[in-house]
């Protein structure tokens, strides 16, 4: 949901956690199903609950002051701009009091109408992925707010400060998002069996920042209920959390490679040279590897860019899963990555290594009717033995890459060192 510094940026609304995972939608017949349960599901529950809701003005006037105040902040994000990858917002802030003040239809309705403007006005992704989006958002919300009017039939007493109806509050909320974060997991993990469940569900700082939009979403209600004037004074410090997310988020996106979620190739190299730097103080070992995937090209011809792509991101995700928080991993360019190993040395490089080339020579990319597979290269090199700084330890790697592929490719490499020239003899 959050960006992260090394890995990959992650979205709780579902398009740009699974904009990297999803392949054409052809090529997985379980995810299609799933997704058209789900949008279908959000459909009949529309149907149900608006033949069954007694449309009142008051209610209408709160929805549309609710989705007024949503429509503020998607046009406060719009100067700023949203790159692909990056699209955590705080909308959560609005649509959550619809789900505690308004009738269960309400919930249906506002994601559709605010991820709509998202599509229109912010960034126009893949349809199928705002529909989802909105359906599962929809049907969270509904099952939250029905929840919510079960436990306080009267939700007007939520202005009065009771506890009791907070405490109730509360808790539907965090239904909503576990049932939301459950229905974009599902769709990830369906879309890519591979990834664990801890990569497509909440970290620290994404659960630090839906418990933030969690106390937004309360808040704003507790305000609404009071008085709808109320959410002139809430909507600028809404807004300027809004705008300051959004620019770490941008930030965060601009050390990134936009189609793996690696680290680019410069942000790679700043890493990279202060572990450098902190492994000469320390007196540390520290290891380099340069991985190519072999005849990468051969699939793009055959098989599509697209399905590179896919490839590209498969690779990335297996190097995540295989690596420690504190490697640090990129992609150098075209089907090139690198990863730096603090604190590792040759036995360790070698091995994690060679489990990299074996994970990645066992995953498989669907491409029509066939199942891809790929296999690596890698070149290693080690501080203080092929070299003492970043550029000659890329030299030392791209050498025992190279070798690699002389060999025949699908191995690992390690230059040989050169033993030390002897002093001349002293006249």
């Amino acid at each position: 949901m959050a960006a992260t510094s090394h890995t990959s940026v992650k979205s709780r609304d579902g398009v740009s956690t699974l904009a990297g995972r999803w392949p054409l939608l052809g090529q997985r017949r379980p995810l299609v199903v799933y997704l058209c349960g789900i949008v279908t599901l959000d459909l009949a529950a529309i149907v149900v609950f608006a033949t069954s809701t007694d449309f009142r003005w008051p209610d209408l006037l709160t929805f549309l002051a609710l989705m007024g105040c949503g429509a503020v902040c998607i046009e406060a994000s719009r100067r700023l701009g949203m790159p692909a990858g990056v699209s955590r917002d705080l909308l959560s802030a609005w649509w959550l009091p619809v789900v505690l003040l308004l009738p269960p239809v309400y919930a249906l309705f506002a994601p559709i109408l605010l991820q709509g403007l998202l599509q229109l006005r912010v960034r126009a992704t893949v349809l199928y992925r705002r529909v989802f989006s909105s359906a599962a958002i929809g049907l969270a919300g509904c099952t939250a707010s029905v929840a919510f009017h079960w436990l306080v039939p009267d939700p007007a007493v939520l202005a009065r400060g009771e506890g009791l109806p907070i405490v109730f509050a509360v808790a539907c909320a965090v239904l909503f998002a576990l049932l939301n974060a459950a229905l974009i997991a599902v769709a990830a993990h369906t879309a890519d069996p591979d990834t664990r469940w801890r990569e497509v569900l909440w970290d620290r700082e994404s659960l630090l920042l839906d418990v933030v939009e969690l106390c937004l979403g309360v808040t704003v209600a507790i305000a609404s209920g009071l008085n709808l004037a109320l959410l002139v004074l809430a909507l600028p410090p809404v807004v300027l959390l809004q705008r300051s997310l959004l620019h770490a988020q941008l930030q965060a996106a601009a050390r990134t490679d936009p189609k793996t979620g690696l680290l680019n190739a410069a942000a790679w190299q700043r890493e990279a040279d202060t572990e450098i730097v902190r492994a000469r103080r320390t007196g540390e070992t520290l290891a380099l590897l340069i991985i190519d995937i072999d005849h990468f090209k051969r699939v793009n011809d055959r098989h599509g860019h697209l399905v590179g792509d896919q490839v590209l991101v498969g690779v990335a995700a297996t190097l995540r899963s295989q690596l420690r928080d504190y490697d640090v991993v990129g992609r150098f360019g075209g089907e090139e990555f690198v990863v730096l190993l603090p604190r590792a040395d040759v036995h360790e490089a070698r091995r994690v290594a060679e489990r990299l080339r074996t994970r990645i020579g066992r995953m498989a990319v669907p491409a029509d009717d066939a199942m891809i597979t790929v296999t690596i290269s890698a070149g290693v090199a080690i501080m203080s033995v092929h070299g003492d700084d970043l550029i000659e330890l890329l030299a030392a790697a791209d050498l025992a890459l190279y070798r690699a592929k002389e060999l025949g490719r699908d191995r690992i490499c390690i230059p040989a060192v050169q033993p030390p020239k002897p002093p001349p003899p002293s006249p």
